[in-house]
C-alpha cells in the first residue's frame, strides 16, 4: 500500500458512519468518505469541535456547514518528510504499518526549503478543499526519481531537463512536486479556475519562476495533438476523474476512456523515459486492473517494472490506514 505518512499539516485523525474526521493546518473538517462503511464510537473529542462539516444529501451532492472558518488558508507539505532522511512506510502485517529504512536518497540531498509545498486551500462543491493528501505518496515517489535521473544526467554531461507532462492536473500538487525536484513541467487541465488556482500554489509555494507550461485544454485531445506535433516526455502522471466535463462539455467516463488515453500518451515517451503515474478513485479499476494495462501497453514496449497498489492515509485514533484509491505505477528502472 502507498501511504501517504509525511505530513504535518494534515491529519485524519478519525473515521465513523461514512464520514471522516481531518486536521488541514488547525482547521477541522468532517467530510463523507463513501470508503467508511464501519460505526465505531466517536470518542475522539475534536468530532465536537468542527470549523466545517458538509453534509450529503439524500439527493445526491450536499452541502457546506462552517463553523469559524476562514474562506481560504493554507498548508504546507515537505516532500519525503522533514529533516535530511525521507523515509516510507511499509505493510508489515494485515493491519499494522511500520517504518522502513530511507528509501528516497535521492531527495534528501535537497534542503527542506526546496522540498516544501504551500497549497492554497478552500472548501467549495462536492465536498472538495482543493488537495487531496494521499497523493503525496507519490509526490514522494516521483520526486525522487526526477531527482536521481537529473543528477544523473547531470554526471553524465547530458545537459536536457526531465520533461514532465502532468493530465488532469487540477490545482497542481503534482506539478509542483516535480518543478521542485527540477523537472520541466507541462499542466494541463480543463478548467481554467483550477490551472489558475494551480499558479497560486505555485507562487506559495516560491516557484512561481519555475519551468511549467500552463494550459487549460481537454487532456485527450491535446494529447493527441501532441502525437501529431512529434513532442515527446520523459515522465507522464495522470489523475484522471471517474466522470467530467471538458472545456467545451466534453464527456469523460473513466472506465469508457481510459486504455485509450494510456495508449496514446505512451506515444508521448521519449526514449529516456523514467516513469508513468496514474491514479484513479473509481472502484472498479484495481490495483491489478492499473497493472495490466501498464504491462500491455507500456512495459511491453519500453521495459522496467510495474507496482500497483491502494493509496492510503494512517488515521490517528485507530493506527489503522483509510483507503483513499489506487495508483499504478511504471518505472523505467526500478
Amino acid at each position: 500500500m502507498f501511504i501517504a505518512d509525511h505530513w504535518k499539516d494534515y491529519e485524519v485523525i478519525d473515521t465513523s458512519s461514512g464520514d471522516k474526521l481531518e486536521r488541514w493546518g488547525k482547521y477541522i473538517l468532517r467530510r463523507p468518505d463513501p470508503q467508511v462503511i464501519w460505526q465505531t464510537p466517536l470518542k475522539n473529542a475534536a468530532w465536537k469541535k468542527l470549523n466545517g462539516h458538509y453534509h450529503r444529501s439524500d439527493r445526491g451532492g450536499g452541502e457546506w456547514e462552517f463553523f469559524d472558518l476562514p474562506k481560504q488558508w493554507k498548508i504546507s507539505y515537505v516532500l519525503g518528510g522533514t529533516g535530511n532522511n525521507p523515509s516510507n512506510f511499509a505493510k508489515e502485517s494485515g493491519e499494522t504499518y511500520r517504518p522502513v529504512e530511507p528509501v528516497y536518497e535521492n531527495l534528501s540531498k535537497l534542503s527542506e526549503k526546496e522540498r516544501t509545498l504551500t497549497f492554497h486551500l478552500k472548501p467549495f462543491a462536492f465536498k472538495h478543499t482543493g488537495l487531496f493528501p494521499e497523493q503525496a505518496a507519490n509526490w514522494d515517489w516521483f520526486a525522487n526519481e526526477i531527482t536521481g535521473e537529473t543528477e544523473r544526467r547531470k554526471k553524465l554531461g547530458i545537459d536536457e531537463p526531465v520533461k514532465v507532462l502532468n493530465l488532469f492536473a487540477y490545482t497542481g500538487g503534482a506539478t509542483l512536486a516535480a518543478a521542485a525536484a527540477g523537472a520541466h513541467v507541462t499542466h494541463v487541465d480543463a478548467s481554467k479556475g483550477m490551472v489558475q488556482w494551480a499558479k497560486e500554489n505555485a507562487e506559495a509555494s516560491g516557484l512561481n519562476k519555475a519551468p511549467v507550461r500552463w494550459l487549460v485544454d481537454d487532456c485527450m485531445k491535446f494529447v493527441e495533438r501532441e502525437i501529431r506535433r512529434g513532442n515527446k516526455y520523459d515522465a507522464i502522471i495522470m489523475d484522471p476523474p471517474s466522470y467530467g466535463r471538458g472545456p467545451k462539455g466534453e464527456i469523460w467516463k473513466i472506465e469508457d476512456a481510459v486504455y485509450q488515453l494510456i495508449k496514446l500518451s505512451a506515444e508521448l515517451l521519449s526514449d529516456k523515459s523514467i516513469f508513468f503515474l496514474i491514479n484513479s478513485y473509481t472502484t472498479g479499476l484495481q490495483p491489478a486492473v492499473m497493472s495490466y494495462m501498464l504491462g500491455v501497453l507500456i512495459k511491453k514496449k519500453f521495459g522496467g517494472s510495474i507496482h500497483s497498489e491502494e493509496v492510503g492515509l494512517p488515521v490517528s485514533e485507530t493506527g489503522l490506514v483509510l483507503p483513499c484509491g489506487c495508483s499504478g505505477r511504471w518505472v523505467k528502472n526500478g
